[in-house]
């Protein structure tokens, strides 16, 4: 008689499954607003049934847009992800997954609505879920979107045990006539760099040579030049940049924003260059801004050229703002107020399109 298979045997344990959904659900709840449309039957006992095949959102309730066009963005983590298991720390991770869409989405002059995530892994694993999913629900909830749901994939034939990898996707909204898309960029404008928390989620894959291979060093190693531990610093948050860009947007006066970028790989050379019409080109002087010791750290630690460490890490700029000159000074005091260190780093002059670093 042959052997009698199920689906656990096959590697996906539905119980298991059961345990991750009803863990979550709070996690969810609490980024929730009168804009999200509930299920019409609540998750039954022991957290079965997830509600709907799909989430509903009044992207309207109040008439509070007059034109509305949708934004859509989506990104991961990276190799930043496997910081987090040698770190055995997964809570924060999903902070740098809803930062990497919502930062993007921003960059349009748009409010972030709604976010939802893809985890696929070995097996299921309810606390690593948890734990995720804490994250995800804690960027949510400080950039003022709601986490609507999400895809759990479990493939023991695709991952490794200890494997997982974390997607992120999020919508949101803007006014035609308020798309802030660079096409106002002119000659003279200032440019305007936003303070990053640290690497943000960019140049992983270089970073872990570096650190881990070139110089043998563990998450334990305490580094004197950073004050913290490799793991804790390599696993700091991306900064969400949403609320401050967002009240940015509601203070000044329209037309006086001309281009919004989000430095994530490729650093300012390759990301103020998106949103730079024909003609036009940036000036960035270097030591406008205070770049963050584990930039230098890492550059000496690898022996890495200068214009390798801008082209790949946001060497303590994370966001910029290109503006008019008479709306700087206001720009850089409402950041400040709003808690984000700025500062002038350059100008829009004429030339080719591109960034030079001065």
């Amino acid at each position: 008689m042959s052997e009698q298979w199920d689906y656990k045997k096959a590697g996906l344990d539905l119980e298991k499954y059961e345990e991750t959904i009803a863990g979550i659900q709070p996690l969810l709840a609490r980024t929730h607003d009168k804009r999200v449309i509930p299920p019409p039957f609540p998750p039954r006992k022991g957290g079965k049934g997830v509600g709907g095949f799909a989430s509903l959102f009044d992207i309207n309730p109040d008439g509070r847009y007059r034109n509305p066009v949708l934004v859509t963005c989506t990104d991961g983590v990276g190799s930043k992800l496997k910081v987090a298991c040698l770190m055995s720390r997964y809570d924060t991770v999903g902070i740098d997954l809803v930062a990497m869409s919502v930062n993007d989405l921003i960059c349009t002059g748009g409010e972030p609505l709604v976010f939802l995530d893809y985890l696929a892994m070995h097996k299921d694993d309810p606390e690593l879920s948890k734990a995720l999913l804490q994250g995800v629900s804690d960027g949510c909830v400080e950039s003022g979107c709601s986490l609507v749901g999400g895809e759990t994939a479990i493939l023991p034939d695709f991952y490794q045990p200890g494997d997982f990898d974390f997607a992120g996707f999020a919508a949101g909204v803007v006014e035609r006539d308020r798309v802030i898309d660079g096409r106002a960029v002119q000659t003279g404008d200032v440019v305007i760099g936003c303070a990053a928390s640290g690497i943000h989620s960019n140049g992983y894959s270089l970073v872990r040579k570096v650190v881990f291979e070139a110089a043998e060093l563990k998450v334990t190693d305490h580094v004197a030049e950073l004050g913290k531990t490799v793991g804790e610093e390599l696993l700091t948050p991306t900064r969400l940049y949403v609320k401050p860009v967002r009240s940015l947007l509601a203070t000044m006066a329209p037309g006086l924003i001309h281009g919004l970028a989000n430095i994530t790989g490729g650093g300012l050379p390759d990301n103020v260059a998106r949103i730079l019409p024909p003609g036009k080109r940036v000036r960035v002087k270097r030591g406008s801004w205070p770049e963050l010791a584990v930039f230098g750290w890492m550059q000496k630690l690898g022996n890495i050229a200068d214009a390798e460490m801008f082209r790949v890490f946001n060497m303590g700029v994370g966001f910029v703002v290109v503006c008019e000159p008479s709306a700087a000074d206001a720009v850089v005091a409402q950041l400040a107020k709003d808690g984000v260190p700025a500062w002038r780093i350059g100008n829009v002059i004429d030339g080719e399109v591109g960034v030079e670093i001065a």
